[in-house]
């Protein structure tokens, strides 16, 4: 153990704790950007430097571990004064239009910038223009990216991918796709991740939520909307309010108000995919192709394009079903059509989904079984989600409970279980021990095969 002070407070701490950690166990938070746990590391940012007795410069407190007896001020006079111009020097070369940024309300650099009472600042402002693709379901803005390296560390340390880097040097120092390639010939998965870690509005889905307003005021189109299962439990966050105080009957209740023609549920598609992928596995296996390798699920649209492009010798084990989006698209534009009475071509189908992969998805050239156009026109994210329904000022809370269209709004445990790690497998194992013993397992027959752990191996019979 390792015995300090900070801000006049005894501390003892373990060997190598970093000083932000040291001070967040005795609740003092230090500020930063760029700081991430094992993985950026860097003090690129400079936002949580602090002040070390007998040291002539300021220390970085994410990355410089305690020593015993040392003392630390991470509000004096001097570190404050750093912070503020570190703070007012990444501002120089950011685009301030804080009313027209995604992550206005969310942003961590406008937080700390407000916290800091930075109003104005002296240095001259160099302002990188963006040059990116309108038509990717990715977008970067040059212009709002603060060099943090976020995305750069996690797709590289996490996804393995390496799709972005570092280019130019000095004060031109920006991040940009790795090897000096455009967007579309990166092998970008499209996961979000580097959304999800980036501190600012740098990185973001492309925003396709005017198209979905252009369609529902065309009189002569009938808007059908499918809610992926993970959509549920993640967009009370967009919204503002606590998780679980926003129900998925309630995302169905904005929609209906916004004027949506039907509502289903993608739980629906989802259990017709894992018929297919459980008929599919039981075939595989008593055919001998599974003897060296798994069967893989084709859900997902970032695993596909990840697989495809890091292990194409793999591409053989994968299932050979469509995802619930696009088995929902195809459903919506041949039997729903015919039932309903509607010409499939004036049938606009829109998803909302967890990820940006799934935008990339439905656009493929491939997806247009039902004859009329793409059997999915348009993918919203749960993020865009939130935007449209902030856009009409409703109130989450007044929104009634309604309940799906029928009947395609129906489905099984099966379907809603995509929407948790293990889930597919899970639903796949199950709808497999129905087609072998024509009866349904217990409830918990095969729950061990979910967790968060990055590997599982459990054996059934």
């Amino acid at each position: 153990m390792v015995s300090l002070t900070i801000d006049n407070i005894p501390v003892s701490v373990a060997e190598n704790t970093t000083i932000m950690d040291a001070a967040a166990s005795i609740g003092i938070p230090i500020p930063s950007l760029c700081y991430l746990k094992d993985l950026n590391e860097i003090g690129a940012c400079r936002i949580c430097c602090v002040e070390v007795k007998g040291e002539r410069a300021m220390v970085t407190a994410c990355n410089n571990p305690v020593r015993e007896g040392m003392v630390v001020y991470t509000n004096s006079p001097r570190a404050r004064r750093t912070r503020r111009t570190n703070m007012e020097l990444i501002l120089s070369q950011h685009d301030g239009k804080c009313v027209s940024c995604v992550r206005s309300g969310t942003c961590k650099l406008q937080k700390i910038a407000n916290d800091l009472g930075v109003l104005d600042f002296d240095y001259q402002e160099q302002i990188p223009k963006n040059n990116w693709s309108n038509t990717f379901p990715l977008y970067r803005s040059s212009s709002k990216c603060i060099k943090c390296m976020r995305c750069i560390q996690v797709c590289d340390k996490v996804q393995s991918l390496s799709v972005w880097d570092l280019s130019g040097t000095g004060s031109r120092t920006s991040v940009d796709v790795s090897l000096n390639r455009v967007i579309e010939n990166a092998n970008c998965a499209l996961c979000g991740q580097c959304i999800t870690h980036c501190p600012v509005g740098a990185l973001r889905e492309r925003d396709d939520t005017g198209k979905f307003f252009d369609a529902l005021a065309n009189p002569n189109k009938v808007t059908v909307v499918q809610i992926a299962p993970a959509v549920r439990t993640s967009w009370a966050e967009t919204m503002g309010v606590e998780t679980g105080a926003a129900s998925v009957n309630q995302i169905v209740a904005a929609l209906r108000k916004l004027g949506v023609n039907y509502i289903f549920d993608t739980s629906f598609t989802a259990d017709l995919t894992i018929m297919e992928e459980g008929s599919e596995l039981l075939r595989r296996l008593k055919s001998g192709e599974l003897a060296e390798h798994p069967m893989f699920t084709s859900c997902c649209p970032g695993w596909l394009r990840f697989i495809k492009s890091q292990y194409p010798d793999m591409v053989k084990c994968l299932s050979t079903a469509k995802s619930p989006q696009q088995m929902f698209g195809a459903v919506t534009k041949t039997w729903f059509a015919q039932r309903a009475g509607i010409d499939p071509a004036n049938i606009v189908c829109i998803s909302i989904m967890p990820c940006v992969a799934k935008k990339a998805e439905c656009a493929l050239s491939n997806m247009n079984d039902a004859g009329a156009g793409q059997d999915v026109d348009l993918v919203l994210t749960t993020r865009e989600l939130g935007r449209i329904v902030r856009s009409v000022n409703m109130n989450v809370a007044s929104l009634p409970q309604a309940e799906f269209d029928s009947p395609l709004g129906t489905y099984t445990g099966a379907g809603v279980i995509f929407g948790v790690t293990g889930g597919v497998m899970e639903a796949a194992l199950r709808s497999a021990h129905y087609l072998v013993t024509g009866e349904n397992p217990r409830p918990d027959a095969f729950i061990s095969v979910r967790g968060q752990e990055g590997w599982r191996e459990v054996s059934f019979n």
